[in-house]
């Protein structure tokens, strides 16, 4: 089969991918009805499994998508996906609720144009996930009468990224990102006023509010390594995200129940789709790892994102802080080049996470930490399966917060092919 026909399957696969519905927001915590949702920054199954670790060191073997410098690893084809879950046990100090959500969390592919020295990417990917429930219950001030709140919101933003990397001096590479940022997010609150005796009364209200947003951004990294003996290497790495005002769309509207998502409606209209824009801090990201090649990886990372200066669509902070995010993992390869052991071939990893997440209720700024373990399977001479999972808690049950205990899996495949760019002599 040529190149060409090759070329044309892949895209065909990539947008099956795409535009199928299977591509969803799949975040789900309740902290996700602040600011624009939970961002994503623990980049792909590989990186998740090592608590986020993918700034400073990455494979030839799976995309490397926290840092395109670092995709001049790449030497071979690839075409990576993965599919995610997540499930939460949301606690108060007198109730407890379980939740769950999961999709199609990205796809991607990097080509080699100059092996080992320049490398083209693309994808999809999440940016930021919003998907919560919740029920608000409350006596009415002067009257004998209670309200009934159902707040919810679901949605988010996606990226379709194009990616380069270059080796510009021995051992320095440098990368860029630029993402067409999509998605909208929908969030309704349905206030319904009830009786002592729990009946509706009078007629049930409804606020509906979708945020589009449609614009670009991009990501600049740099990574370096040296050797340390004949043996072993430093690797040190930095990226620089870059978002800023993002511009977009907003309808919002107040009516009776079933009604305030109709634009025809009866109702009032707050804003019909009015042109805007949303203020999204930059994130900086830098960490260094060592390497015992052919043998294990452990490295540490920082990201820090000014949270605090974000602003929505009307102007307001939307009770976000700065955010911080560190990340302690690694990798074991036990025995890569063994046929007969597949525990042997399988490359193992863990990490630790700590996030101070932006998220700032009742004075308090939420906090999540976890513990990460998964690995990449060995299908046949140089492709790969790949998954990760994740135990956390985040957040507290004190001042009245919710706190979410929490198990998340990564699940997908790593599609490497070291003939797409060798005529064949024999067909």
């Amino acid at each position: 089969m040529s190149i060409y026909n090759r070329l044309r399957i892949l895209g065909t696969c990539c947008a099956l991918f795409i535009f199928s519905d299977s591509f969803s927001q799949s975040s789900v915590s309740t902290y996700s009805a602040l600011g624009i949702g939970e961002f994503n920054n623990l980049g792909l199954t590989q990186n998740q499994a090592m608590g986020g670790l993918g700034i400073s060191f990455g494979t030839g073997w799976g995309l490397n998508y926290m840092n395109p410098a670092l995709s001049t690893r790449n030497t071979i084809f690839n075409f990576q996906a993965a599919f995610n879950y997540k499930r939460i046990n949301a606690t108060t100090e007198v109730d407890s609720e379980v939740l769950d959500g999961g999709g199609l969390s990205y796809v991607g592919v990097s080509l080699p144009v100059n092996s080992g020295k320049h490398t083209i990417g693309l994808g999809m990917n999440q940016v930021t996930g919003v998907n919560y429930n919740i029920l608000v219950r409350g006596d009415v001030a002067n009257s004998n009468l209670s309200s009934l709140n159902l707040i919810d919101g679901e949605g988010g933003i996606s990226e379709a990224y194009l990616s380069t990397g270059f080796l510009v001096a021995k051992n320095l590479s440098l990368g860029f990102h630029g993402s067409y940022l999509f998605g909208s997010t929908i969030r309704t609150n349905q206030l319904s006023l009830l009786s002592e005796e729990g009946l509706p009364v009078g007629v049930s209200s409804e606020f509906y509010q979708r945020l589009t947003v449609s614009d670009v951004a991009f990501k600049a990294g740099g990574h370096y390594y040296f050797k340390v003996g004949s043996s072993s290497n430093i690797h040190l790495g930095a990226i620089y995200q870059a978002y800023g005002n993002l511009n977009g769309k907003e309808f919002a509207k107040v009516a009776d129940f079933g009604q305030a998502s109709r634009p025809d409606g009866d109702g009032d209209i707050i804003r019909n789709n009015e042109q805007g824009s949303i203020y999204v801090p930059n994130n900086i990201g830098y960490g260094v790892t060592y390497e015992k090649i052919n043998k294990f990886v452990i490295g540490l990372e920082a990201q820090h994102q000014r949270l605090s200066e974000f602003r929505n669509f009307d102007g307001t902070s939307g009770e976000l802080g700065d955010s911080f995010n560190l990340a302690l993992g690694g990798q074991i390869a036990p025995d890569f080049a063994t046929l007969a052991n597949l525990f042997k071939r399988t490359t193992w990893r863990f990490g630790v996470n700590y996030q101070q997440t932006p998220y700032i209720v009742a004075n308090t700024q939420i906090e999540d930490i976890g513990i990460n373990f998964g690995g990449s399977v060995p299908i046949n001479n140089i492709s790969l399966a790949n998954f990760a999972i994740k135990l956390g808690t985040r957040g507290t049950t004190n001042n009245g917060l919710i706190r979410e205990n929490y198990v998340s899996f990564s699940l997908g495949f790593s599609l490497n092919d070291n003939t797409w760019f060798y005529k064949r002599v024999f067909d």
